[in-house]
């Protein structure tokens, strides 16, 4: 009977302990954008909009910034969704296959912020949640599948100063996220816990500047090649003056590729191949890492890519670089430009041709709608066809697919938003491509890629690999596949992020691994040096076989 009594008190004295356990002012605001974000997307009332959801987040901030401790905070929340109206049972069950990686709302149920009544609350609302219509996303033109955001309020026209419309910014974003984006799964950072480090950065900003770094800092750790984002700001912090070439970094060195300007980079002596080893004193690979955490970028490919933005641009008027050129070192200043004083000579880009051996080439970039027709006709006897899609396309895909496809096939399966059960997402079959069960091109067809071909690309990329005699030669593409979400941060400036996930037909990644390659080849520096495209050399090579 001791015994029974002792574990009585002892579980009376813990819970009273975890009661009134003191929530830190980080874990607070932590608490309070997930309930806000889950009650504006789940919330009968709330994702009807019956409420001003801004307005109501504003009102209860000062509350939560009171409270003590767990016991105070719970009663505050359950007060406030109390405040909101009764909750009718109304779910019907759904018939899906759905994809659940990203699903998880075993927050509700933490006792570490949460009472058992305000778990039990959350839990309510979870199965009755809305159904239908949403006021604060839905399906583009009422087709299923692509999601946008609709009626939030820009506040273009508020400071950046005001600290509950920086908090506003990151709940709005971290929550789109959090319910609609369909690789959260695969981010570096576990998305939790980017927002409770973005919450101090968001709450203490001394400027401007540090707020719009803080944005682009939270954008960034999707890990999203498609999540780019600029303000004037953000542009002026790292510098509107460019060196007068392009570079490509290859070996945590950057080779100058070509030119912005060819007179003027003539005039600081920059040569192409060019090594550049170190800027201002700073190696290459510590000026990438030092940035990375601003570089947009689904995988390293593309960040390299981005990077060189971050690395040569700044804010004076010129910069030293440490280089390597023939096997010599040398050491230099050359001048940085403002954008717009670059006249860059118009290039001749190779657009279709019929190599040695009949073997035929096309720039998918180059080549129009008006065009193609022809130029399939010109390469229906030839050896073998490649297929440039290291860039963005201007060409029907569906008709090179038709072209070169005996038997139809969907190349690819897709999940999209449960709109009605936000977090969750279903699985669709992908449409069909390809011809009618006829012979069609005789020859081998080799796609090139590489950290250039993203999204609309890399889905062309997968249309054209369900062909009969297809191999995929380059480098690893952008990982970022899927139509875009578009977002309109506080303030008016705009980023957005992949909002439908691509597979292959198996069900395999494409978003941060791109597509898949049968035959790697990574440009070298000397290749780039002595002017050759090796990938090209390569794909020729693969034809030829």
């Amino acid at each position: 009977m001791r015994c029974f009594f002792a574990v009585l008190l002892c579980l009376f004295c813990f819970n009273n302990y975890s009661h009134s356990q003191e929530v830190s002012k980080v874990d607070k605001l932590y608490v309070t954008a997930k309930v806000w974000g889950f009650l504006k997307y789940y919330h009968p009332k709330v994702a009807a909009g019956k409420f001003d959801w801004d307005q109501q987040l504003f009102d209860i901030l000062p509350k939560v910034q009171k409270v003590q401790n767990k016991k105070e905070l719970s009663l505050l929340l359950k007060e406030w969704i109390i405040s909101l109206g009764k909750i009718k049972s109304r779910v019907k069950q759904q018939d899906h296959e759905y994809f659940d990686k990203n699903f998880n709302l075993d927050w509700t149920q933490d006792d570490r912020y949460f009472s058992d009544t305000l778990s039990a609350i959350l839990n309510c609302i979870e199965t009755n949640r809305h159904q239908g219509q949403k006021h604060y996303i839905s399906y583009l033109n009422n087709k299923s599948g692509y999601a946008e955001i609709i009626h939030e309020k820009p506040y273009q026209n508020v400071g950046w100063d005001k600290s509950e419309y920086r908090l506003l910014s990151l709940f709005r974003y971290w929550n789109l996220i959090e319910y609609f984006f369909p690789y959260k799964y695969q981010m570096d950072k576990n998305w939790d816990e980017v927002l409770l480090e973005m919450i101090p950065q968001f709450l203490n900003a001394k400027s401007k500047v540090d707020y719009h770094l803080s944005m682009l800092a939270l954008i960034t750790s999707i890990d999203d090649s498609h999540g780019g984002f600029n303000t004037p700001e953000i542009f002026n912090y790292f510098g509107n003056q460019f060196i007068p070439a392009n570079v490509k970094l290859v070996d945590n060195k950057a080779v100058v590729t070509s030119f912005r300007d060819d007179s003027i980079a003539a005039v600081n002596d920059l040569q192409i191949g060019d090594v550049i080893t170190k800027v201002n004193g700073k190696k290459i690979a510590d000026l990438y890492l030092i940035n990375e955490h601003f570089i947009t970028g689904s995988n390293s490919a593309r960040k390299q890519y981005n990077a060189q933005s971050f690395i040569f641009k700044g804010t004076t008027d010129s910069v030293e670089i440490e280089f390597e050129r023939d096997g010599v070192n040398y050491s230099k200043i050359i001048n940085r430009y403002p954008y717009n004083q670059f006249t860059r000579k118009k290039t001749e880009v190779l657009k279709f041709k019929i190599f040695d051996n009949n073997v035929g080439y096309l720039n998918l970039s180059e080549i129009t709608e008006e065009e193609l027709e022809s130029i399939l006709q010109q390469c229906a006897d030839t050896k073998s066809i490649i297929i440039d899609i290291r860039n963005s396309p201007n060409t029907p895909i569906p008709q090179i697919s038709d072209f070169i496809t005996s038997k139809k096939s969907s190349f690819y399966s897709a999940i999209s938003p449960d709109l009605n059960y936000p977090g969750r997402f279903i699985w669709n079959k992908g449409y069909e491509v390809g011809g009618d069960n006829r012979e069609k091109y005789k020859g081998k067809v080799v796609l090139l890629v590489n950290e250039q071909t993203q999204s609309h690309a890399e889905f062309s990329a997968m249309c054209l690999q369900s062909g009969d005699n297809v191999i995929t030669v380059g480098s690893q593409t952008s990982g970022a596949d899927g139509r875009v979400t578009a977002v309109e941060m506080i303030g008016g400036y705009k980023t957005q992020f992949t909002g439908i996930g691509i597979f292959y037909p198996d069900r395999s990644e494409t978003q941060r691994v791109g597509v898949k390659i049968d035959v790697e080849i990574t440009p070298t520096i000397k290749g780039i040096m002595e002017g050759v495209d090796e990938q090209l050399e390569k794909a020729i090579e693969v034809a030829n076989a």
